[in-house]
């Protein structure tokens, strides 16, 4: 598979500098940072939460796990996880388990985890699970928009 069309629309759109990493096929964020030889803490995984005011995709290292609670208090949301019928819905051109970090190009809210913000540069899927797109961290920062909210709700 090659990049997802709304992830390269986006690198157009922002006229970003950008890497493509190629890697043997992958099931996990943690197996891709491996297989690339890549720091866990600058691949940027992103989990879809949902609750009745609808999805928020939540952006944190690929070397951490989402701390729902404090999540749940910074942002006075009851959110669960969506499920991957939902998923293969709004990531119509991606792969399930390879979606890209950058939620506003699909129209998604977005929060980032300030660990993963704090990087130099930032890794993210591509879309399927044999690349990943490298960019520093300004232009990571410029994709996703002026509407995302930072925090640091991962451990």
């Amino acid at each position: 598979m090659t990049i997802a069309s709304t992830v390269s629309d986006r690198l157009a759109e922002y006229d970003v500098a950008y890497d493509v990493l190629t890697h043997p096929h992958t099931s996990s964020s943690g197996e891709s940072a491996q297989a690339s030889h890549i720091p866990g803490n600058r691949l940027a995984k992103s989990v879809i939460l949902e609750d009745d005011q609808g999805y928020v995709m939540v952006v944190v290292p690929s070397s951490q796990r989402v701390d729902l609670g404090e999540l749940h208090r910074q942002l006075n949301r009851n959110l669960g996880l969506a499920n991957e019928g939902e998923l293969g819905q709004l990531f119509r051109d991606c792969e399930i388990g390879a979606l890209p970090a950058i939620g506003t190009a699909y129209g998604i809210e977005t929060i980032i985890d300030d660990t993963l913000a704090e990087q130099p540069d930032i890794y993210f899927e591509a879309g399927d699970h044999e690349q990943l797109i490298h960019v520093s961290a300004e232009a990571f920062e410029a994709l996703l928009g002026d509407s995302i909210r930072h925090g640091r709700f991962s451990h």
